[in-house]
């Protein structure tokens, strides 16, 4: 494997491995593992069977009760219903005999299904269907005689009382003649065979119900995965087409939720990329167009005096001073565009009078305008209003002279430039007008980019690198304030810079030392 080192000092292993370092491109295929459609899906599926088991408890307990409270009820239902029965073959036979209670038994009242038991007045059993046949019957016509008392075989029915009902036998005078017992065979919870297949139909209709909510919980996690995951594709594959610099691909997702909301801010995102790429290279063109002129002419006058073909003079020697001085004037505005968005040059403030501010600075430029054949003029429209603000001084001058030289180089010649200062309750406003070619509608929205010029060929010969702006909007920003421009072509310009005169403070940073 490879390695380059510079600048390696001689140390231990320890030192060297602290110092090491890596870093991988971009993963050209994707990562393998569970799509993200699948986990939903699989998040829906899990949820609905956690749903259904957690229904299925809560029905299974509530449910459950309920079930047996009313299958109780029945049987407590039928076992009256018997004790009628029972009285009514005790009154038409005189007495309690085998084939009175062996009717009863066989009525359609007891089914298949359910034991019975019945006992005399005594408490004595009488008849049991889990006796053998013939001492059931035997028993039956000894039933209240002194024989009664003869033990008889044991019963297999529960003993339980929550296994059995036990209804009352009484007279029409309300004496109690016997009683009757009866319970579910082969069930402690008095389920007979048609409760007991109700049940289980139940159980397994829930059963079935679960296995349809979770099977739709997967086609519908499955669909609104899809619904959530194609347009996340697209923007994935929008921005892969991107990194391979494919730089006008879009999304053209449109909509009011929030993925189509997402899929419109990247295709702005996108869109600013472009732009600020396209002005990188412009940037690259104008750098070397514009520190080229002066270089070479520096060199070309450096050389011939060297030659001796110039001589070196005053006059020579200040050809070679200007070009360096516009050297150094472009490196600042790129110097100063720098600090201005890493607000490394700290604000200084004090109570500043705008309308002295600017009147000094109108004055100190006007015969810089007056060799251009420009007419600049300074007016007061405070009407008498305290136009003080705290500011810094320095920041604000260089807003202005900004506004004013960009002004300057698009007005033609015998052409207005207007500086004016009024205010309100609120903001203390600079405005500086003039009468130049103009910004065309598409461009206002861009005039503040860094390094941006409206057209090339105009801009290059008017020069500059196109900060000017932006490092006004980066000034007026930390001032808390805006800027608002008004322009029509070939009529002029209007930009109107807004200060608060009230300042918040300023977030503290770290100031950059040059």
């Amino acid at each position: 494997m490879a390695r380059l080192v510079i600048g390696q000092k001689h140390g231990s292993e320890h030192e060297a491995s602290s110092m090491r370092a890596s870093w991988n491109t971009p993963h050209p295929t994707p990562r393998t593992g569970m799509s993200y459609g699948g986990r939903m899906a699989l998040s829906f599926a899990m949820t609905s069977l956690v749903t259904v088991i957690i229904l299925a408890l809560v029905v299974t307990v509530v449910w459950g009760g309920a079930f047996s409270d009313y299958t109780r009820a029945n049987m407590e239902e039928i076992a009256n219903i018997a004790a009628a029965k029972l009285h009514e073959t005790y009154k038409a036979s005189g007495g309690w005999t085998p084939n009175g209670l062996k009717s009863v038994a066989d009525s359609s009242v007891i089914s298949d299904d359910i034991g019975m038991q019945v006992m005399d007045a005594t408490g004595k059993i009488i008849y049991d269907d889990t006796w053998p046949a013939a001492y059931a019957a035997s028993a039956g016509e000894m039933a209240g005689s002194a024989h009664a008392a003869k033990r008889g075989p044991v019963s297999s029915a529960p003993t339980d009382p929550e296994s059995a009902v036990v209804a009352a036998v009484v007279t029409e005078d309300g004496t109690q003649i016997g009683q009757v017992r009866l319970w579910v065979l082969g069930s402690d919870a008095l389920l007979t065979k048609a409760d007991t297949a109700f049940r289980e139909r139940t159980f397994n209709a829930m059963g079935l119900a679960a296995m349809i909510a979770v099977i739709a919980s997967v086609i519908v996690g499955f669909l609104v995965s899809r619904m959530f995951t194609t347009p996340i594709r697209t923007i994935t594959e929008t921005a892969r087409r991107i990194r391979e610099g494919d730089l006008s691909a879009r999304t053209e997702m449109r909509g009011d939720d929030e993925i189509d909301q997402l899929g419109g801010t990247f295709d702005e995102m996108a869109a600013s990329l472009e732009r600020d790429l396209k002005r990188e290279r412009r940037l690259t063109s104008d750098v070397a167009h514009e520190l080229r002129t002066p270089l070479m002419a520096i060199q070309a006058t450096v050389e011939a005096m060297q030659d001796g073909v110039y001589p070196t003079d005053a006059e020579h020697l200040e050809t070679v001073a200007a070009e360096t001085r516009r050297l150094a004037r472009l490196v600042q505005q790129t110097l100063d565009l720098s600090r201005q968005e890493n607000h490394a040059a700290p604000l200084r403030l004090d109570l500043v009078d705008i309308v002295q501010l600017s009147k000094t600075i109108v004055n100190n430029q006007h015969q810089l305008f007056r060799d251009k054949g420009l007419h600049l003029r300074f007016m007061d429209e405070t009407q008498g209003k305290s136009a003080k603000i705290t500011c810094d001084a320095d920041m604000i001058t260089q807003c202005i002279i900004n506004l004013m030289s960009n002004a300057m180089r698009y007005t033609p010649e015998d052409g207005w430039v207007v500086v004016s200062v009024k205010g309100d309750r609120k903001y203390v406003m600079i405005t500086v007008s003039d009468t130049g070619i103009g910004i065309a509608k598409d461009d206002l929205a861009r005039i503040f980019g860094r390094f941006w010029r409206a057209d090339a060929s105009r801009a290059r010969e008017a020069g500059g690198l196109g900060v000017g702006l932006a490092v006004t909007k980066q000034i007026v920003e930390r001032h808390h304030g805006f800027i608002a421009v008004e322009s029509e072509l070939e009529k002029g310009t209007t930009f109107t810079i807004h200060l608060p005169r009230e300042l918040e403070a300023e977030p503290v940073s770290t100031t950059m030392k040059h």
